[in-house]
């Protein structure tokens, strides 16, 4: 490939990081909205999560199949096609205002993105210099902190209305202002979404008319040789911590609004702020903790991450107003490290059986899917602060996974979240 090619290669491969990431943080968003436009309870506003997130379980082997057939690029462009037809697919939802069909745009949406995950991180690798192959990845991966940055604040401002009826001002207003005022808040995803859409099919486009390297398959090498992959213990307990770690992070994004409204009185758009800063600081803890681990061994800064993090969501649930609101800002500043720290821990000394590992522990992102149900009954059966208590469990699960590799002393940290 030439310079001029190689080069756009990597501005559309590294544009796939912010899409994935600006997706899937619209959903912190589109839980308190559709909560209201499609009138449910927390339990079922969380099954926007669970959409989104079992895609990753369902679909991640189909998709390493398809492309291990067909090719990466063939897989890039069908996920981002996907992608685009899910969007889509808010339109209708919205006109018929079926919760059930904006579900299922989700899941279209998230199977998309399970095809982009699987094959962008390899990529962006073999595009250009083998020596700048790590500079390429970690460049690429900022655009997916970026997203999640942007995408609540851009949600904020196109979706949200800033107006939630109270239960008296609902039952004051006839059946047909009720259905205005729920067609009107249904309706303000449309427009985005389609727009989305649109920008995503460009991207399938580019992607499709540029000359593209295939990626060959090798063997790893390594120490670990033979034998089933259910007895690599390490490898068992890793893939179950970023089960748990996966939960607490959509956990704590996902009802952030809702917390922000019910701890503190803040209306939803102001909320919305809130959680961009909130990402933000997820965002430079990631610089900040790959600094750190220059001086402090990467499991023992997991541990002690997750200890701060316990910590401050006992506060967020013990306390009032905004202390409690910029703990859990605080918290996304703690979790910054835990996904790719967990990765590089669980597949260290697996050798040939890295590639099988790796998908066990990105499998178990489905734990996006799990924990905000049970987050969401929790807040039914007592409140949205007592439901915080659901991600402080599942740091102490993490908390354990860093004990029990606190001897390991140097792990290389090759991909993020």
């Amino acid at each position: 490939m030439s310079d001029r090619k190689t080069r756009l290669a990597v501005i559309l491969i590294t544009s796939l990081f912010f899409l994935w990431g600006f997706a899937l943080n619209l959903n912190p968003i589109l839980i308190p909205h559709l909560k209201k436009a499609c009138q449910l309870s927390d339990f079922q506003s969380a099954l926007i999560d669970s959409a989104s997130y079992i895609a990753y379980f369902l679909i991640a082997l189909p998709a390493g199949l398809f492309m291990k057939r067909y090719g990466y690029k063939s897989g890039i462009t069908l996920g981002l096609v996907l992608f685009a037809i899910g969007t889509f697919m808010f339109y209708p939802a919205a006109e018929m205002r079926h919760f059930g069909f904006f579900l299922f745009a989700l899941f279209v949406i998230a199977s998309g993105l399970t095809m982009l995950e699987t094959a962008a991180n390899p990529y962006i690798t073999v595009l250009g210099d083998p020596d700048s192959a790590t500079q390429r990845l970690n460049f690429a991966q900022s655009f997916n902190g970026l997203a999640a940055f942007l995408a609540p604040l851009m949600g904020g401002t196109f979706i949200l209305s800033g107006k939630t009826l109270t239960a008296q001002e609902q039952a004051a207003m006839s059946p047909t202002q009720l259905d205005a005022y729920l067609d009107a808040e249904a309706s303000s995803v449309q427009l985005p979404f389609v727009i989305i859409g649109l920008v995503v099919l460009f991207v399938a486009v580019m992607i499709w008319r540029t000359t593209l390297p295939e990626i060959k398959d090798e063997e790893e090498s390594g120490e670990a040789a033979g034998g089933s992959i259910w007895g690599e213990k390490n490898l068992i307990l890793g893939t179950a911590a970023q089960f748990f770690y996966v939960g607490a992070q959509v956990c704590i994004s996902s009802f952030f609004i809702r917390f922000s409204d019910k701890v503190a009185g803040i209306e939803e758009k102001t909320a919305a702020y809130f959680l961009a800063v909130a990402l933000l600081a997820f965002m430079i803890g990631r610089f900040v903790g790959t600094y750190l681990m220059r001086f402090v061994a990467p499991p023992r800064l997991l541990a002690i991450y997750s200890i701060i993090n316990v910590v401050l969501l006992i506060i967020a649930v013990t306390t009032q107003g905004m202390f409690a609101v910029y703990a859990l800002v605080g918290v996304e500043f703690f979790m910054s490290i835990m996904f790719p720290t967990i990765f590089a821990l669980s597949i260290r000394g697996l050798g040939e059986k890295t590639k099988i590992g790796s998908s066990l522990v990105i499998m178990a992102i489905v734990g996006g899917a799990f924990f905000p149900v049970i987050m969401g009954q929790v807040s039914d059966m007592s409140s949205i602060q007592t439901s915080y208590v659901v991600p402080a469990v599942c740091f102490l699960v993490v908390l354990y996974f860093a004990v029990r590799n606190n001897s390991v002393k140097q792990v290389k940290l090759g991909t993020a979240h």
